[in-house]
């Protein structure tokens, strides 16, 4: 039934089927099956028996070129053959369970495409075939889903890396990437990963999140939505500080929607992840080393080449190591409006960062130089937290104003005040305004947003 030779008039690369196959039950939908659980089917040597029953029907080079939903319908055909051929028992969501798993494995991404299509999921941990957490609403999950051996894994994360043109192997067991949709990957392998082939994948969120979104969400009050707007709009050099998945691109990405249409900004990003909106924005992508060691291509290197290419602001998306003194000098000469983030807890943790991450460059330059320089080239430090109720919250706006002898003088302009009074599963506190007098009140002045800050400030 499989061997013969396909004809040119066969559709989408598939050997015609005989006449006494079933065909799937059209009524039955994806939502349906949905609810079926996987994991017993993928592994069970019947579903080994239909995948590789499918795979060698397949003529693979015109199959190539099809789509999705154009090759669904020869494989539910393949199917369905098969199981009343072979006396299979299968109820027809898992029939049609099982023809999604063959489609994952051929056009997605295994069995977390599911997980990827899911919007209330924003994470998805792969710990070895057996174990695939989601987050949900900043908690984690142990999904249902698993996949058929640790070489199911690593195939999966070799196409992710391989669609951007990366390579993961035992040669090179870590890469970073990013699926088709801009959701971003970390992979690493055996033997570095003991148990099994990790992924870790921080979706791509398909909602435009604005910063008056943040603030109906609770995520930070209006009037310190305000406050970034005009932040944004004067052009001050930001930098965004929180522990991991705490939402420092999430927050990027909104503040970066109030920047003038008629800016060129450039983007630097390991895995580019940053979704702006303006009209001319150019983005960069670093490369990491070929096969032979060559070819590297830093953040750090990046930002060099940026400073020639006439930007008005530099994005950088996350400043973890020698390209930070970098990203200060481009702040210091005329590039206003800069942003970027730091992995920090507390704003004066992340200045503390940012001193050591110069210093790991530039060993010989004095502390003193190198805190006059983020003295004079940070504006503002937006510190951003996951909180225990998996809510995140805005928790510092703090500013730096200056140096008083050889140390950095800051203030806080909004803060999260916790309420210790009521302690449960949900944090409870407020968001509260200093009524400080910012220190970029006259630039505010030279943008015509003087009074708006003012008003922002007193409230």
């Amino acid at each position: 039934m499989f061997g013969r030779k396909a004809t040119d008039d066969e559709p989408l690369g598939f050997k015609a089927p005989t006449p006494r196959a079933a065909p799937l039950v059209a009524a039955a939908t994806a939502v349906a099956a949905a609810t079926v659980d996987s994991s017993d089917i993928v592994r069970s040597a019947e579903f080994q028996q239909i995948r590789n029953a499918v795979i060698s029907s397949m003529n693979v080079s015109v199959a190539a070129n099809k789509t999705r939903d154009q090759v669904k319908s020869d494989v539910e055909r393949v199917v369905g053959e098969l199981i009343v051929r072979e006396h299979m028992r299968f109820t027809t969501q898992e029939q049609v369970q099982i023809v999604d798993e063959i489609l994952n494995d051929m056009f997605g991404i295994g069995p977390i495409e599911p997980l990827l299509a899911d919007d209330s999921v924003t994470d998805i941990l792969v710990n070895g075939p057996d174990q695939i957490y989601v987050e949900r609403h900043g908690r984690l999950e142990l999904s249902t889903q698993k996949f058929r051996d640790n070489a199911h894994v690593v195939n999966v994360a070799q196409r992710i890396a391989a669609s951007v043109g990366r390579r993961v192997d035992e040669s090179s067991p870590m890469v970073d990437a990013r699926l088709q949709d801009g959701s971003r990957v970390n992979v690493v392998l055996p033997p570095l990963a003991i148990d099994g082939a990790c992924i870790a994948i921080r979706k791509f969120s398909k909602r435009n999140i604005t910063l008056s979104r943040m603030a109906h969400q609770d995520n930070l009050s209006s009037t310190m939505a305000r406050l970034l707007e005009i932040a944004s709009a004067c052009r001050l050099n930001v930098v965004i500080s929180g522990g991991t998945g705490s939402g420092k691109t999430t927050l990027l990405n909104a503040m970066s929607q109030h920047i003038d249409v008629r800016e060129r900004i450039l983007t630097i990003e390991d895995a580019a992840e940053l979704q702006l909106q303006q009209p001319h924005v150019v983005r960069l992508e670093t490369r990491p080393e070929n096969a032979e060691g060559m070819g590297q291509v830093s953040q750090r290197d990046l930002v060099r080449n940026a400073l020639r290419m006439r930007p008005d602001r530099i994005i950088l998306g996350e400043t973890r190591g020698a390209e930070a003194f970098d990203v200060l000098q481009a702040m210091n000469t005329g590039h206003d409006g800069s942003m970027t983030t730091v992995h920090a807890n507390t704003p004066r943790d992340a200045i503390t960062r940012l001193e050591s991450m110069v210093m790991m460059s530039h060993g010989s330059l004095p502390l003193a130089s190198i805190r006059h320089q983020i003295a004079s080239a940070v504006n503002l430090i937006v510190q951003i937290e996951r909180m225990r109720d998996g809510m995140r919250r805005i928790t510092y706006i703090t500013e730096l104003t200056g140096m008083e002898g050889e140390v950095i003088i800051t203030q806080d302009l909004f803060r999260f005040q916790y309420d210790s009074s009521s302690y449960g599963d949900e944090v409870k506190g407020r968001f509260e305004s200093t009524h400080m007098r910012p220190a970029f009140a006259p630039r505010a002045t030279y943008y015509g947003l003087e009074t708006s800050l003012m008003e922002v400030m007193q409230q």
